[in-house]
């Protein structure tokens, strides 16, 4: 399982991509940057996306993503999984005629750009040769995490936005991870906004990760503020968890 860090950013800037990783070329985590890192022909093999939640950070190049495939690839359509909440937020406020055209009716109904595939967490599905659970998670917004397993049974689970939360860890109690991308947002210091916005610090990660029986091989951290980057780096080495990896725009991880 190849993994391709889009933007692993919580705000855009010149130097900071948006919240997007690419699996195998072909499935999306999170759509927050595609069209300025990915050419038209990389695009074009894109198949699937799995949105963790509705936020803009997570959602924003989907539409962008959209229009290329109807001006390059009409013959073919993009499937959008996610959990109702987020399928009825992109029906409402962007697929909708006046924030960006309805992707989900364009050309025809019958055959549109865009799939919009309602899921539910604790439920597996298959994409593509993955197979995919969701679970919930806690967050601002209702949100899921995604655990993806390939044909070579390699297991990546990605949180997505959230903060402490123990009924994902009760669900993967035997569950052996080669790979976590998950977030931290904020330094330490930010705790208590964390908590309320459904984000993690160093330390709430490190109360996280002592919920699991078996640490996965590699934890990748992702979606922290370029502001607060050197402080949660430093707070972050300071947990002397080894496997502890910070993600870089433009990292390619074979999992």
């Amino acid at each position: 399982m190849k993994v391709k860090v889009l933007g692993c950013s919580a705000v855009e800037l010149p130097h900071a991509r948006l919240t997007s990783f690419l699996v195998d070329d072909r499935l999306l985590l999170d759509a927050g940057t595609i069209g300025t890192v990915l050419h038209e022909k990389q695009q074009s093999k894109v198949r699937h996306v799995l949105l963790t939640h509705a936020h803009l950070d997570h959602i924003k190049d989907l539409p962008f993503l959209a229009d290329n495939i109807a001006l390059h690839n009409k013959n073919r359509h993009l499937k959008v999984y996610s959990i109702s909440d987020v399928i009825s937020a992109l029906k409402t406020n962007i697929f909708n005629d006046i924030v960006w055209p309805d992707f989900t009716k364009i050309p025809t109904s019958e055959a549109p750009i865009i799939r919009l595939e309602t899921i539910r967490a604790g439920k597996s599905f298959k994409v593509d040769g993955f197979r995919v659970t969701a679970y919930e998670v806690n967050h601002a917004a209702p949100a899921v995490a995604y655990l993806i397993e390939d044909k070579k049974q390699k297991k990546l689970l990605y949180t997505g936005d959230t903060g402490p939360n123990t009924k994902i860890w009760q669900s993967l109690d035997t569950t052996h991870l080669h790979a976590l991308i998950t977030e931290v947002s904020l330094p330490n210091i930010q705790k208590n906004i964390a908590l309320k916005a459904g984000h993690l610090t160093p330390v709430l990660l490190k109360k996280e990760l002592e919920k699991m029986k078996r640490l996965p091989d590699t934890i990748f951290i992702t979606h922290f503020k370029p502001v607060y980057k050197k402080k949660v780096q430093q707070e972050l080495k300071e947990l002397n968890i080894s496997n502890i990896r910070l993600l870089k725009d433009g990292d390619v991880h074979e999992i």
